[in-house]
């Protein structure tokens, strides 16, 4: 019996452990429930996907503990996006609904990074991307998100532990494996995925600024570039760029 109780009681490994108290502690974690947070963003992908602009300067609100997020405005002010894993909508200023779509991950097959989306396409990347970005590392505590320490790696003069991290279905985010990769205090530098809603576009996306707000840690400073085959990412061209602040958790 004692046996049955050790294997049934596995706890995360050390690395995540490290990073999730590096970053403020799960108790404190545990105590919020959404995040709002001001975003700039920039880089090349959004003139690619047709939608230059849509998303320059927005408050998003994310949900910690169920995955919900919106953008605000979305594209004018009287537009906010609705994204969870199995719909998202566009509202007006009461609320109203004025498009949505279901089971929106099926609608990208067959896409490419030179694919254009739809406003909804749009939602759903970015809704799943923010939640995947602001939930970090604070995911890896939760039930089905599996995760193991690789090789370090040797980047910019430093070594960096490195997370691989793989999520179970009912999680919408950029691809079921990724990488996380953290300095020797546990602290975030990099996060590696490939976009499979972009025909698995390759990314390494370095993470900069980091900042506390409410005793929790966040980079305030989100720069995406191509991942190359040898891991090594391009340095150019800056696909996605995400500068934050106006942090707040309640």
């Amino acid at each position: 019996m004692k046996a049955t109780s050790k294997a049934v009681e596995v706890s995360a490994p050390d690395l995540a452990n490290l990073a999730i108290e590096a970053h403020g502690g799960l108790e404190r974690w545990r105590r919020f429930s959404t995040v709002s947070v001001h975003g700039i963003n920039g880089g090349v992908l959004w003139g690619a996907k047709g939608k230059a602009g849509v998303l320059g300067d927005v408050t998003v609100t994310v949900d910690l503990r169920n995955e919900k997020v919106s953008h605000w405005p979305f594209g004018s002010p009287d537009r906010r996006s609705r994204f969870e894993p199995q719909r998202v909508a566009l509202e007006n200023a009461s609320g109203k609904v004025v498009e949505e779509l279901l089971q929106p991950r099926s609608s990208f097959r067959g896409h490419t990074l030179e694919t254009p989306w739809s406003d909804l396409q749009l939602a759903y990347f970015a809704g799943c991307a923010m939640w995947t970005y602001m939930n970090t590392p604070f995911f890896l505590a939760r039930p089905g998100v599996e995760s193991e320490e690789i090789e370090p790696w040797q980047e910019a003069g430093e070594t960096w532990r490195r997370l691989k991290v793989r999520f179970p279905a009912y999680v919408a985010t950029h691809s079921t494996e990724q990488t996380f990769y953290f300095d020797h205090q546990g602290l975030l530098k990099r996060h590696d995925y490939d976009v499979e809603i972009s025909g698995g576009t390759p990314a390494a996306h370095y993470v900069s600024d980091l900042k506390e707000f409410f005793g929790i840690v966040f980079p305030t400073k989100h720069r995406i570039f191509p991942r190359q085959p040898d891991a090594h990412s391009a340095a150019e061209p800056l696909v996605v760029s995400i500068d934050m602040d106006q942090f707040v958790l309640f």
